[in-house]
């Protein structure tokens, strides 16, 4: 049995959303984000990422992780394409190419698009988007990451997947990453093809499912 440890409201999220399209069962124990708990290591706070008992299943206090039958992994875009690859189906690569295009793609998205689009969502997710500082973060963030969302726009324009012509763990994991973007449209209406391409990410049940149990997780 699949075990994930991670609330909706993290990371786990891609995992959670990637387990719904696969159609696997799977266990989820809630673990929230230390930050979020007034005092994480009081005997009444809840599972968090600085509990001893998440820290035994895994050191690194952060979330999410998976125990695949005794497996335990940890990296939520690196967890998707393990499971795509484990159990696959068309969201896995078919050839050695399509896996390392998926892994590309993936690794692009962690490392030139990511870090700047979490700053938008955390500005928006501390209420400091109205303020100077914090509008000074999110146009900072926003001109960093027209570059990549103007090659995605063109990588896009062929088929509207990111890897063949078909939904994929890469489009999964590069729609939650550009997800964090969300606060600022103009940057997906200056990128038509990335826009559409999103929309129709978050139009699959899957997507739905997992996004209708986050909200209703408490804050």
């Amino acid at each position: 049995m699949l075990t994930i440890y991670g609330v909706y409201r993290s990371r786990a999220s891609r995992n959670y959303w990637l387990a719904g399209e696969l159609g696997l069962p799977f266990v989820s124990v809630p673990v929230v984000q230390a930050r979020r708990v007034a005092d994480p290591l009081s005997t009444d706070a809840p599972l968090n990422t600085r509990s001893p008992d998440f820290l035994a299943v895994n050191p690194t206090g952060l979330v999410p992780c998976i125990d695949d039958g005794g497996f335990v992994m940890t990296e939520s875009l690196a967890i998707n394409l393990y499971l795509a690859r484990k159990h696959g189906g068309p969201l896995s690569g078919q050839t050695v190419t399509e896996e390392a295009e998926m892994l590309q793609w993936t690794m692009w998205a962690a490392t030139e698009v990511e870090p700047h689009a979490v700053k938008i969502v955390l500005a928006f997710d501390t209420g400091a988007q109205d303020s100077e500082e914090g509008r000074s973060v999110i146009a900072k963030a926003s001109q960093a990451l027209a570059r990549g969302f103007q090659r995605l726009d063109q990588h896009l324009a062929a088929t509207g997947h990111v890897v063949g012509d078909r939904f994929t763990v890469a489009d999964l994991n590069l729609a939650e990453v550009f997800r964090y973007a969300m606060g600022q449209p103009a940057l997906f209406d200056a990128a038509p093809n990335v826009k559409a391409w999103l929309a129709r990410c978050q139009s699959r049940p899957a997507f739905k499912a997992m996004m209708e149990t986050r909200s209703g997780e408490l804050e």
